[in-house]
């Protein structure tokens, strides 16, 4: 039987510094999301990056308050996200499909039903699942904390073996990860409380940060599936992940037998 990997790569794994797409880095993880395919696993991308995407291709002609920007920049970005996607995986002879989901999708009901049905025929098709927040209009109260928490609802929803959250940090650590002294936690057993130790800091291009990778983590954790927190702008990170390189910096959360 086929093992089953949700790969989340967040804004920070796929923008460079100007806060514009890195296509090179973006081309890297393709690359490696194909190796997995190639070796037997099926694969549920979810990715950030179709706002930054957005915000480059336009400016607008007047302000536009927080929620216009994200309805605006998301529609726009996102078609070019995909377009990207479709054409560095046809490389690999790789179908992908586009899944656009909101939070409400998640309740108990046809809506998910109907989502995990599309998904698992697209797996049983070869298809690879391409997921990201329908932004054009969830809004406030109907967002998802950020692309962490719909990764965890993903890979519980398609029961999952594995959740790799991928963004610009090596994992969680004991303090500041700019601090020498600092060190990063590479293991988390069931049950461990590792809550001082996660910074509250946003991160500087998406939503998220550490303490969405933490609540994320711990929740999919004890649905007994294995999470990894690794840096995305790592050469080889999903290859090296996989082959258990012990030189690797990640954390790892082990999962629960429950």
């Amino acid at each position: 039987m086929k093992k089953r990997i949700v790969v989340k790569i967040g804004s920070n794994a796929l923008t460079r510094p100007d806060g514009r797409l890195d296509v090179t880095r973006m081309s890297a993880l393709v690359d490696q999301i194909a190796w997995l395919r190639q070796q037997d696993f099926e694969v549920i991308l979810v990715s950030s990056g179709a706002v930054a995407c957005g915000r480059r291709e336009l400016k607008a002609t007047h302000e536009l308050d927080s929620v216009e920007q994200r309805q605006l920049f998301s529609a726009m970005g996102q078609a070019k996200l995909i377009g990207l996607y479709y054409d560095l995986f046809r490389e690999y002879h790789i179908h992908v499909g586009q899944v656009l989901t909101m939070k409400e999708n998640f309740e108990p009901g046809e809506q998910y039903r109907n989502q995990q049905a599309c998904m698992q025929v697209m797996l049983e098709n070869g298809v690879l699942p391409i997921v990201n927040e329908n932004d054009t209009v969830s809004v406030t109260e109907l967002m998802f904390t950020d692309n962490d928490e719909l990764s965890g609802l993903i890979a519980q929803m398609m029961k999952a073996d594995t959740l790799i959250l991928l963004s610009n940090i090596d994992g969680i650590f004991t303090g500041n990860p700019a601090d020498p002294q600092s060190q990063l936690i590479k293991e988390v057993l069931p049950g461990t409380d590792l809550s001082d130790y996660i910074q509250t800091e946003k991160s500087s291009a998406g939503r998220g940060g550490m303490q969405s990778k933490y609540a994320t983590a711990i929740s999919v954790q004890q649905a007994s599936i294995r999470v990894i927190i690794a840096n995305g702008k790592r050469d080889n990170i999903l290859i090296d992940l996989i082959e258990k390189k012990n030189h690797v910096p990640h954390t790892e959360f082990i999962p629960s037998c429950n």
